[in-house]
């Protein structure tokens, strides 16, 4: 069935029924229906007009709503998350302060109180808590903009920092393009200072790879890691080697994702040279760059790069350093992710399915919320051998 979105309704319903295995009657009751409504469903004698009745079956088919509805209908959750990307587009598309409006009646806030507000919206980030994101961000956005017309010296990294976090959270989002705007504009405020450029660019790398722009990425990354990397870098500061470090981690992942191993290799290395020196347990410019942080790159990129029994061996050796539970629950639960598919690839569909409630329980948004962690809870939910634990959560999230 390689057009199922081209079926009728009803028919998809029945072919998905059969691909869980499930009879009319069996289906029907775990309804709440008659196993004739059922059958006038499927040869389209009965509409579905009602969106609770579609939810409900597609909860138990452990499928998205979108997939009975067709392509051009969104389920619940990707509504949602197109509502919150709105928000946020809204935000970044005013100008009434370069413009010398007014914004409404917030007042200017004091350099003091807002870098509070942009280090609390980082925090609740790194703490995956990305609908509270959502909501901090169109007025952090306002805020930011207007401290930084008051005070352009003081307001600056505040400034810098907020198009992070929104860089960042778009990423997470799915929004590429969105990301990229909010990247490039932390890039020009940031402009002058490489300390804050070098920050910025750890985003930027994220943006480009998540916009397909692999080989950009590796040679932006790679060129902001070596501008920072001076002749003497054996003397440079922790959050400057931080920085190098996760620039050539950021040019790895980009390497990866066309292919080329060699450069993953020396990247990879030349980081992890880094990270001895930094050491795990520090968060220096929001990098959480240490060993720790390396080996969790060499599990990517060996998923990217097809080696996924080197994956599992570097996932399992990283979650057992003390540096693991240092690491922030965003970074620990991407990786979660990233290690599900791993096991996925090696036949493991139940360490699969144990690491992704693992990524629920510490971060549920990321799952939830995040495209990818949906993407990935629905492809081991497929798997005959996956846990009931992951099958209800699949259930509940309606991905299957």
């Amino acid at each position: 069935m390689d057009r199922i979105d081209l079926l009728p309704v009803g028919r998809r319903v029945a072919y998905w029924r059969g691909r869980r295995n499930l009879s009319q009657q069996v289906f029907a009751d775990r309804l709440g229906k008659s196993k004739s409504w059922v059958d006038k469903v499927e040869r389209g004698v009965r509409a579905l007009d009602k969106v609770s009745t579609l939810q409900d079956i597609a909860a138990v088919l452990r499928i998205d709503t979108a997939v009975l509805l067709g392509r051009d209908v969104q389920p619940a959750e990707v509504a949602e998350r197109t509502v919150d990307v709105e928000r946020i587009r809204a935000a970044l598309s005013r100008y009434e302060i370069p413009l010398g409006r007014p914004a409404g009646r917030r007042p200017v806030l004091s350099v003091d109180r807002l870098t509070r507000e942009v280090a609390h919206a980082w925090t609740t980030f790194q703490y995956a808590r990305y609908p509270q994101v959502i909501d901090l961000l169109p007025d952090l956005l306002t805020d930011v903009q207007r401290t930084h017309a008051h005070n352009p010296g003081a307001g600056r990294v505040p400034l810098v920092e907020a198009y992070r976090i929104t860089a960042a959270l778009l990423v997470k989002l799915g929004d590429a393009e969105l990301a990229w705007l909010a990247a490039d504009r932390a890039m020009a405020a940031a402009t002058g200072d490489w300390i804050l450029v070098a920050a910025v660019a750890v985003q930027l790398g994220q943006v480009l790879r998540a916009a397909g722009r692999v080989r950009t990425a590796k040679s932006v990354m790679r060129a902001a890691a070596y501008r920072i990397a001076s002749p003497m870098i054996e003397y440079g500061t922790p959050p400057d080697l931080s920085l190098c470090g996760t620039l050539l981690i950021q040019a790895a992942l980009a390497a990866a994702r066309y292919g080329d191993g060699a450069a993953v290799v020396e990247l990879l290395d030349e980081a992890a040279d880094l990270a001895e020196r930094v050491g795990d347990g520090h968060d220096h410019h929001r990098t959480g760059f240490g060993p720790t942080a390396v080996d969790l790159a060499r599990t990517a990129t060996a998923i990217e790069l097809g080696d996924a029994r080197d994956a599992v061996a570097w996932h399992e050796k990283a979650i057992q350093r003390y540096g693991w539970r240092y690491l922030p629950v965003e970074h620990r639960a991407a990786h979660l992710l990233d290690a599900a598919r791993a096991y996925l690839q090696v036949g493991d569909p139940v360490a699969a399915g144990r690491v992704l409630v693992d990524a629920e329980r510490i971060a549920p948004a990321e799952v939830r919320h995040r495209p990818a962690g949906r993407d990935a809870l629905a492809q081991a939910a497929r798997e005959l051998d996956a846990p009931a634990t992951l099958t209800q959560l699949a259930d509940a999230l309606g991905v299957g």
